[in-house]
Protein backbone atom coordinates (compact mmCIF):
# COMPACT_ATOMS: atom_id res chain seq x y z
CA UNK A 1 0.00 0.00 0.00
CA UNK A 2 2.88 2.68 0.71
CA UNK A 3 4.99 0.96 -2.45
CA UNK A 4 1.86 1.79 -4.30
CA UNK A 5 1.01 5.25 -2.91
CA UNK A 6 5.23 6.21 -3.06
CA UNK A 7 4.96 5.52 -6.70
CA UNK A 8 1.79 7.69 -7.36
CA UNK A 9 2.98 10.62 -6.06
CA UNK A 10 6.23 10.30 -7.75
CA UNK A 11 4.20 10.10 -11.25
CA UNK A 12 1.97 12.49 -10.29
CA UNK A 13 5.26 15.30 -9.54
CA UNK A 14 6.79 13.95 -12.48
CA UNK A 15 3.83 15.21 -14.98
CA UNK A 16 3.59 18.54 -12.88
CA UNK A 17 7.39 19.13 -13.26
CA UNK A 18 6.94 18.14 -16.44
CA UNK A 19 3.85 20.13 -16.97
CA UNK A 20 5.49 23.82 -15.51
CA UNK A 21 8.51 22.83 -17.50
CA UNK A 22 6.33 22.90 -20.65
CA UNK A 23 4.78 26.05 -19.82
CA UNK A 24 7.37 28.12 -18.65
CA UNK A 25 9.17 27.30 -22.66
CA UNK A 26 5.77 28.14 -24.20
CA UNK A 27 5.62 31.53 -21.62
CA UNK A 28 9.33 32.27 -23.02
CA UNK A 29 9.11 31.69 -26.37
CA UNK A 30 5.49 33.76 -26.49
CA UNK A 31 7.49 36.30 -25.01
CA UNK A 32 10.41 36.48 -27.04
CA UNK A 33 8.66 36.92 -29.97
CA UNK A 34 6.78 39.75 -29.18
CA UNK A 35 9.95 40.88 -27.92
CA UNK A 36 11.93 40.26 -31.98
CA UNK A 37 8.78 41.49 -33.56
CA UNK A 38 7.38 44.77 -31.42
CA UNK A 39 3.79 43.43 -30.95
CA UNK A 40 3.41 42.76 -27.26
CA UNK A 41 1.13 45.73 -27.16
CA UNK A 42 -0.78 46.05 -30.48
CA UNK A 43 -1.92 43.17 -33.08
CA UNK A 44 -1.41 43.67 -37.04
CA UNK A 45 -4.17 44.02 -38.97
CA UNK A 46 -4.85 44.68 -42.62
CA UNK A 47 -5.53 48.42 -43.43
CA UNK A 48 -9.45 48.99 -43.82
CA UNK A 49 -9.94 49.36 -47.47
CA UNK A 50 -13.07 50.45 -49.11
CA UNK A 51 -14.11 48.69 -52.15
CA UNK A 52 -13.42 50.64 -55.73
CA UNK A 53 -16.06 53.31 -56.08
CA UNK A 54 -16.77 54.31 -53.06
CA UNK A 55 -14.71 57.45 -52.75
CA UNK A 56 -16.85 58.86 -55.56
CA UNK A 57 -20.12 58.48 -53.58
CA UNK A 58 -20.61 62.77 -52.43
CA UNK A 59 -22.49 63.70 -49.27
CA UNK A 60 -26.04 64.29 -50.59
CA UNK A 61 -26.71 66.41 -47.09
CA UNK A 62 -23.58 68.86 -47.51
CA UNK A 63 -21.16 70.17 -45.02
CA UNK A 64 -23.09 73.37 -43.37
CA UNK A 65 -22.51 74.60 -40.08
CA UNK A 66 -25.83 72.85 -38.83
CA UNK A 67 -24.50 69.82 -40.75
CA UNK A 68 -21.13 69.18 -38.78
CA UNK A 69 -22.62 70.10 -35.18
CA UNK A 70 -24.71 67.63 -35.26
CA UNK A 71 -22.14 65.41 -36.31
CA UNK A 72 -20.36 66.78 -33.76
CA UNK A 73 -22.96 65.34 -31.49
CA UNK A 74 -23.49 62.23 -32.99
CA UNK A 75 -19.52 61.55 -32.20
CA UNK A 76 -19.56 62.16 -28.63
CA UNK A 77 -22.18 59.59 -28.22
CA UNK A 78 -20.68 57.04 -30.67
CA UNK A 79 -16.59 57.33 -31.45
CA UNK A 80 -15.19 59.60 -28.20
CA UNK A 81 -14.84 56.32 -26.04
CA UNK A 82 -12.54 55.33 -28.79
CA UNK A 83 -11.31 58.09 -31.07
CA UNK A 84 -10.71 60.18 -28.05
CA UNK A 85 -12.88 63.74 -27.13
CA UNK A 86 -10.01 65.02 -30.14
CA UNK A 87 -10.02 62.47 -32.33
CA UNK A 88 -6.10 61.36 -31.98
CA UNK A 89 -7.17 57.52 -31.48
CA UNK A 90 -6.88 58.30 -27.55
CA UNK A 91 -10.12 57.50 -25.96
CA UNK A 92 -10.56 55.72 -22.84
CA UNK A 93 -11.82 52.53 -24.21
CA UNK A 94 -9.44 52.58 -27.20
CA UNK A 95 -6.37 52.11 -25.06
CA UNK A 96 -7.24 48.73 -23.90
CA UNK A 97 -7.41 47.87 -27.89
CA UNK A 98 -5.18 45.36 -29.35
CA UNK A 99 -5.67 47.67 -32.88
CA UNK A 100 -5.38 51.08 -32.29
CA UNK A 101 -8.54 53.44 -33.20
CA UNK A 102 -7.97 55.67 -35.89
CA UNK A 103 -6.43 58.98 -35.40
CA UNK A 104 -8.52 61.33 -37.85
CA UNK A 105 -5.72 63.52 -37.89
CA UNK A 106 -3.39 61.35 -39.62
CA UNK A 107 -2.89 62.54 -43.32
CA UNK A 108 -4.22 58.88 -43.99
CA UNK A 109 -7.51 59.64 -43.13
CA UNK A 110 -7.63 63.13 -43.98
CA UNK A 111 -7.15 62.33 -47.65
CA UNK A 112 -9.87 59.95 -47.75
CA UNK A 113 -12.57 61.35 -49.44
CA UNK A 114 -16.17 61.52 -47.66
CA UNK A 115 -17.50 58.52 -49.85
CA UNK A 116 -15.29 56.19 -48.25
CA UNK A 117 -15.45 57.19 -44.67
CA UNK A 118 -19.28 56.91 -45.23
CA UNK A 119 -18.44 53.20 -46.56
CA UNK A 120 -16.19 52.30 -43.19
CA UNK A 121 -19.13 54.14 -40.87
CA UNK A 122 -21.88 52.26 -42.65
CA UNK A 123 -19.72 48.90 -42.98
CA UNK A 124 -17.48 49.02 -39.90
CA UNK A 125 -14.44 46.27 -39.43
CA UNK A 126 -12.75 44.66 -36.08
CA UNK A 127 -13.63 47.28 -33.26
CA UNK A 128 -15.47 49.42 -35.35
CA UNK A 129 -18.97 48.40 -35.57
CA UNK A 130 -21.43 48.68 -38.30
CA UNK A 131 -23.41 52.04 -38.01
CA UNK A 132 -25.68 50.84 -41.11
CA UNK A 133 -28.40 49.65 -38.03
CA UNK A 134 -27.51 51.87 -35.63
CA UNK A 135 -27.61 55.41 -37.76
CA UNK A 136 -29.80 57.10 -40.09
CA UNK A 137 -27.81 57.64 -43.77
CA UNK A 138 -28.16 61.32 -42.64
CA UNK A 139 -26.82 60.74 -39.23
CA UNK A 140 -23.10 58.90 -40.66
CA UNK A 141 -22.91 61.52 -43.48
CA UNK A 142 -23.67 63.84 -40.64
CA UNK A 143 -20.39 62.44 -38.80
CA UNK A 144 -18.40 62.26 -42.08
CA UNK A 145 -19.01 66.20 -42.14
CA UNK A 146 -17.62 66.55 -38.78
CA UNK A 147 -14.73 63.91 -39.31
CA UNK A 148 -13.69 65.87 -42.00
CA UNK A 149 -13.45 69.13 -40.41
CA UNK A 150 -11.91 67.76 -37.37
CA UNK A 151 -8.82 66.14 -39.08
CA UNK A 152 -7.87 70.11 -40.57
CA UNK A 153 -7.24 70.70 -36.67
CA UNK A 154 -3.80 69.94 -35.21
Amino acid sequence: MMKTRFYSVLVLSSIGIFVLSAAAINNSAISNSNKSTGLSDTVRQEPFVAPPGADIIKSPIGTSPEIIGKGEELYSLYCFACHGDTGHGDGPAGGGMNVKPANFHDPKFSKQKEGTIFWKLTNGKGNMPPFKEILKDDQRWQLVAYLKELSKKP
